[in-house]
């Protein structure tokens, strides 16, 4: 067993006895009351008339994140967890037990276990530790005789927990009492966990609002597959920053528990993963890099070696590309591996039919809410209450009491600052707008007309909180975020780098900002809820509001554990007002197959990796296939003119013709006497470096033409071979910029505008406005200039710098850097796959490490770890931290005395993350080292016997 630490003994249990604790879970749907408001420690600040914020550096509970969405939302947890051991090492007599101590009890540096060996502190754990699946309501309890009672006490775990060594058994204790102290909100995660179907380990797709507690059931079923089960485990998320934010979370129990957490987002992420002997991986994904596990997993035979696959968000397979890859991991899982159970969940489904016979899944919804919220449609100044019940869908509930004077009037006709300032600052506030220049107008609009007294509260935070924008902006700091952050306003969106979004978020959840003006990205992001969520207008962009994306908003409405009810209103122009009453009242939107029509992303890319993976070799086994994804599904609706049979047929022939795919395509009529495709050198390196169909054909040319005039003297050369194809289109140059920054290279560097197929006269006539004669390709120049963009940052490793000198924002500056890193990573991929391009192999490593941090090489070791960006990487190096191993090994107590505002929490998770990815790194090594030294099982008896 992990760490040599004793097994806990149990009982053994008959068959008889186990299916009769089955029988006893029953499932129950009902809905509790919403969780109560607590008190806020606002100790020492001025009166309000509501309870103030928690102090941002207060390590308290009392996070906005609530209490039972997430084991990992919980601040307390691992510190309850350290009490728990301390107290059962008290309890140790150290008598009897010195010499079994000093045998076993060891702590490891960096990832050591603890191991408690006192068999009458197991006794203890037994008594309090029930299994987490099958707890029980006090209501229930009452229903119980005392010999059942007794029976569940002499044998005091199910399977789920029979030998499970006791630092495990300390974590499940926890969770089992976690719930039961919230039982009234975990009513319906009992219910779903003892579902049949889950015993049975059928599918499951669950549907809750927002903020129900989806996750927490995940969690504990994948906690459960690596540790009773002993299977690895995929998460797919739908972005980026939400990986990561799940990777630091859960490194915690991973380090305790004895499980690998591995992130695989942007460009990172090892195909196929190191095949671990003795641990189990928890992979957190997105949705790109999971499709790229899941490849290597079936083209190496391992992909039995998933137990679950927990999807978040999976309406998401209904949009666009994104929703195409989805689908085809999905699909592949359910074709390839009849072991593996998928887990998918979402607060907006609709059709879910056609979503449970893709997924072959089980369907559990419940309409419970921790907070209730309260719907509500302002049209002029009149406040109207969402109600199914009336005639329209609305009932009058009340006229706004602020008094406008004219001038006010004209600046804020939709009555923000009313609205705002009936919850603000002792509440929390979203303001979700149309566009990012909007969230920024109003921002600056709502803190020109508010009281001067709103700068007080919490003014040192709030001074703290510039200063670090200060700092993480190299000096330079927005001058909007200057003039609203000391109202405890900001705005959030795509324009600010991550370090930026990241510390502003921070402080929204700690309440030194209390509102946020946002666009709709945030609602599908990192959780940051609030007690009133305001729409500004039914909009994203010109586009009307969509159901599931209102949804999606109005969901961030109450937090748990602090608001009584949480509130959404949507500010609607009387034009839009019948617009809105069929939004308010209407369904949700059907979730469709995006297969067919992101074609090249879509139904081309999956059946070429079908044959370069060999599930499906011929057109009849690749059609069977096709049958089994949600587009076989929904062909009937999605493509009434053709037949499934004849798009697939036409998308392969489509990949013969680019010469992807090889092979003759017969008539329908002799499909059985057909022969087998193959996939040819070139589709295998697209379908393995994830490249999109549409560019890999320039790409190969683009590598082909750099093999015969590659500029080593700088990366200049290598940044445009890996600046992204698909963000050519929206790019717009500043000519006069672009001669500006050409003139300030050397002549070895203009030299590739030339390669590349940019001459130098191109670009002065059109910094000087002169006609051009000769066509030169739009996506080519566009690219370059893109790439001089990339080559300003990984010089000067400043964004806000190169941002102002390109006129650009800076997140999109931050966007178009996080694209090339990952398409660079891809480009490597593609490289390994061609022969010819073996000089790439070594260029694009680096090159790829380069653009993923963008920072000193000093402080790369320190950004390896999960949530640590530039700006905490160098508080840290700074402060001592140079390396992975000095931070594995840190005090969190010691961080947060040396990092300004260090919470402890979030340094118990960059500890934890630190310890997760150094024992990654040397396990990896260990590994190779035993694959090196294992004898071949091909070598004869009588060659063995004459080695030394």
């Amino acid at each position: 067993m992990e760490g040599g630490g004793p097994a806990v003994r149990r009982r053994s249990r008959s068959a008889s006895a186990r299916e009769r604790s089955r029988d006893r879970a029953r499932s129950r749907g009902a809905c509790s009351p919403p969780a109560r408001k607590r008190p806020s420690s606002g100790a020492g600040e001025e009166p309000q008339p509501a309870p103030a914020s928690p102090e941002y550096n207060n390590d308290s509970e009392e996070d906005m994140f609530g209490d039972y969405d997430s084991f990992s939302g919980n601040d307390s947890l691992l510190a309850q967890f350290d009490n728990m051991e301390q107290e059962c090492i008290q309890s140790i007599d150290l008598t009897s037990c010195t010499k079994n101590m000093e045998e076993k009890a060891t702590v490891e540096p960096a990832f050591g276990y603890l191991q408690l060996q006192n068999a009458k502190s197991k006794e203890l754990i037994f008594s309090a530790a029930g299994n987490i699946i099958g707890f029980k309501t006090e209501e229930e309890s009452h229903l119980k005789t005392t010999s059942e009672q007794d029976n569940r006490t002499l044998e005091p775990g199910d399977c789920f927990l029979d030998d499970l060594p006791s630092s495990q058994l300390l974590y499940f204790e926890e969770m089992n009492k976690t719930l039961v102290d919230s039982r009234k909100s975990s009513e319906w995660q009992h219910t779903c966990l003892t579902l049949e179907s889950l015993q049975q380990r059928k599918n499951l797709i669950y549907s809750l609002p927002t903020s129900g507690g989806k996750t927490l059931v995940a969690e504990i079923l994948i906690l459960q597959e690596l540790l009773c089960r002993q299977k690895d485990v995929l998460m797919v998320l739908p972005y980026v920053a939400i990986v990561q934010e799940k990777v630091w979370a859960l490194s915690s129990f991973g380090i305790e528990l004895g499980f690998l957490v591995e992130e695989y987002a942007g460009s990172k992420g090892r195909f196929p993963p190191i095949k671990r002997r003795m641990k189990k991986s928890l992979y957190i994904a997105t949705i790109e890099k999971g499709h790229s596990l899941v490849n290597s997993l079936i083209e190496t035979g391992r992909v039995g070696d998933l137990g679950l696959v927990v999807v978040d968000e999976l309406h998401m397979l209904g949009e666009g590309s994104r929703g195409a890859t989805l689908e085809m991991i999905l699909a592949k899982i359910l074709y390839t591996s009849k072991t593996t159970q998928i887990i998918g969940m979402s607060a907006t489904l609709n059709n879910v039919g056609d979503l449970q016979q893709f997924l072959q899944a089980e369907y559990y919804a419940n309409n419970f809410r921790p907070v209730e919220l309260k719907e509500y449609v302002k049209i002029q100044d009149s406040v109207y209450e969402v109600d199914n019940k009336a005639e329209n869908g609305l009932t009058f509930s009340r006229l706004l009491n602020f008094k406008y004077s004219s001038n006010l009037q004209k600046m804020d006709p939709d009555h923000l600052i009313a609205l705002v300032t009936e919850v603000i600052p002792n509440y929390s506030c979203l303001v979700f707008c149309s566009t990012k220049k909007n969230c920024e107008n109003v921002a600056e609009m709502i803190c020109k007309y508010l009281n001067k007294e709103y700068r007080n509260h919490r003014e040192k935070e709030k001074q703290d909180l510039i200063k670090d924008l200060k700092n993480i902006g190299k000096g330079s700091l927005c001058p909007v975020l200057k003039r609203t952050i000391p109202f405890g306003i900001a705005y959030h969106h795509s324009g600010l780098t991550s370090d930026e979004r990241k510390r502003i978020e921070e402080a929204y959840s700690a309440g030194v900002l209390c509102l946020l003006t946002c666009t709709s990205t945030l609602a599908a992001g990192v959780n940051l809820p609030a007690r009133r969520v305001i729409l500004r207008a039914p909009y994203v962009a010109t586009k009307f509001l969509k159901k599931n994306q209102y949804k999606q908003m109005i969901g961030r409405a109450g937090r748990a554990g602090i608001d009584n009810a949480g509130e959404s209103i949507l500010i609607v122009q009387e034009k839009d007002k019948h617009l809105v009453q069929d939004l308010v009242n209407s369904p949700l939107e059907n979730c469709y197959s995006n297969l067919f029509l992101e074609f090249t992303k879509g139904i081309q890319s999956l059946l070429l990796s079908l044959v370069g993976l060999k599930i499906a070799r011929n057109p009849e086994e690749i059609y069977h296939f096709m049958c089994g994804t949600l587009f076989g599904v929904q062909q009937q609706f999605l493509s009434k003119e053709k037949s499934l049979s004849d798009i697939t047929r036409e998308a392969l022939g489509c990949l013969i013709e680019k010469g992807l795919l090889k092979g003759k395509m017969t008539c329908e009529k002799e499909q059985k006497s057909q022969s087998n495709l193959e996939i040819t050198q070139l589709g295998q390196a697209t379908y393995k470096g994830s490249i999109d169909l549409a560019y890999c054909d320039a790409l190969y040319r683009d590598l082909k033409k750099g093999l015969e005039g590659l500029v080593l003297e700088s990366c200049l050369h290598l940044l445009y071979l890996t600046t992204p194809y698909d963000m050519t289109d929206h790019c717009r140059p500043d000519w006069m910029i672009y001669f500006r920054q050409f003139s300030q290279l050397n002549s070895v560097e203009q030299k590739v505008a030339a390669i590349v197929g940019v001459p130098e006269s191109f670009i002065t006539k059109k910094a000087s406005g002169q006609a051009i004669k000769k066509d030169v390709d739009n996506g080519v120049v566009n690219r370059l200039y893109l790439s001089f963009v990339l080559y300003a940052l990984l010089k000067e490793t400043n964004i806000w710098n190169v941002s102002e000198k390109f006129n650009m924002s800076r997140g999109y500056v931050q966007n178009l850097l996080n694209s090339a890193a990952s398409f660079a990573s891809c480009v490597l991929h593609f490289s390994e796959e061609l022969e010819e391009f073996w000089v790439y192999k070594a260029l694009l490593t680096e090159l790829t490490k380069r653009l993923t941090y963008c920072v000193k090489a000093e402080l790369i070791p320190l950004m390896e770890v999960a949530g640590v960006l530039e700006s905490r990487a160098k508080q840290l190096y700074d402060s001592g931290y140079k390396t992975l191993a000095h931070l594995a090994n840190a005090d969190p107590e010691t961080l947060v005395k040396m990092i300004e505002h260090l919470s402890r929490r979030q340094a118990r998770q960059i500890v934890s993350s630190a310890k997760m990815l150094l024992r990654e790194k040397a396990e990896a090594l260990q590994e190779e080292v035993e694959e090196l030294l294992k004898v071949p099982t091909d070598t004869s008896e009588g060659l063995l016997t004459t080695l030394p």
